[in-house]
């Protein structure tokens, strides 16, 4: 039993590093071996209520491909809070996604 439970752990692990392409985690980010697709852009429309703070849409990667997130209204965390939008940006590893934060 303990026997074939471990190899069914092994096997899941090693068909989640299969599924994962060419990215990689590191440090809240993830680096891919090839450039996002420009942004898309659409109308936003109007915030659902006072306070509301548009928060941009990215390309997220995973399974070997860029998949869209779409934008959308979010309430800050705290008064004042800033929304910084999140970016792909190239260094020697290949291209690595730094998501939005509140500042």
């Amino acid at each position: 039993m303990k026997r074939s439970l471990s190899a069914l752990v092994l096997f899941g692990g090693l068909a989640l590093v299969s599924l994962t392409g060419c990215a990689s985690h590191y440090g809240g980010g993830y680096y891919a071996s090839i450039p996002p697709p420009p942004a898309r852009y659409g109308v936003q429309g109007y915030a659902p209520a006072p306070g509301y703070v548009w928060a941009d849409g990215y390309y997220a990667y995973g399974s070997g491909r860029y998949d869209w997130s779409p934008g959308r209204w979010v309430r800050p965390p705290r008064a004042r809070s800033q929304w910084v939008p999140g970016q792909w940006e190239r260094d020697h590893r290949g291209y690595r996604l730094r998501r939005g934060y509140w500042r």
